[in-house]
């Protein structure tokens, strides 16, 4: 399978940028009420974190200052874990795929990674 380590920033621009877009979505659900059966309060917690969310998404999709954007979002993801799906429960509600955090611990892991990362191809920031 060596073939395919040419094609690693390839892949990896895409992860980015599909990564941005589905987080974006999220924003546009809560900020807009686009496809959303509700919208949160506007200045609430959770509508803070929709405008994360769109903000943040952007900047991980267009590859710009991605380290700070998937940062940040990783954090976010983190908390909304903690806070709205974990809620520091244990027995059965420890489990994401009980307390249905699968997507928040995904998104929080795959942030960190491109944090460390950066935009890397396809981006509008400088690369070396």
């Amino acid at each position: 399978m060596q073939w395919l380590e040419k094609y690693a920033d390839h892949t990896y621009a895409l992860l980015r940028i599909v990564a941005g877009l589905l987080f974006t979505f999220h924003g546009l659900q809560k900020i807009f009420g686009i496809l959303a059966e509700q919208q949160p309060a506007v200045g609430s917690q959770v509508w803070i974190g929709g405008l994360l969310e769109l903000v943040g998404g952007l900047a991980i999709l267009v590859g710009f200052q991605t380290r700070l954007a998937a940062f940040l979002c990783s954090g976010m993801m983190a908390v909304a874990y903690l806070q709205f799906h974990w809620k520091f429960q244990f027995g059965a509600a420890f489990w994401p795929a009980v307390n249905k955090g699968e997507l928040a611990v995904v998104f929080c892991f795959l942030f960190l990674y491109m944090a460390a990362r950066g935009g890397v191809k396809w981006c509008l920031e400088k690369t070396a």
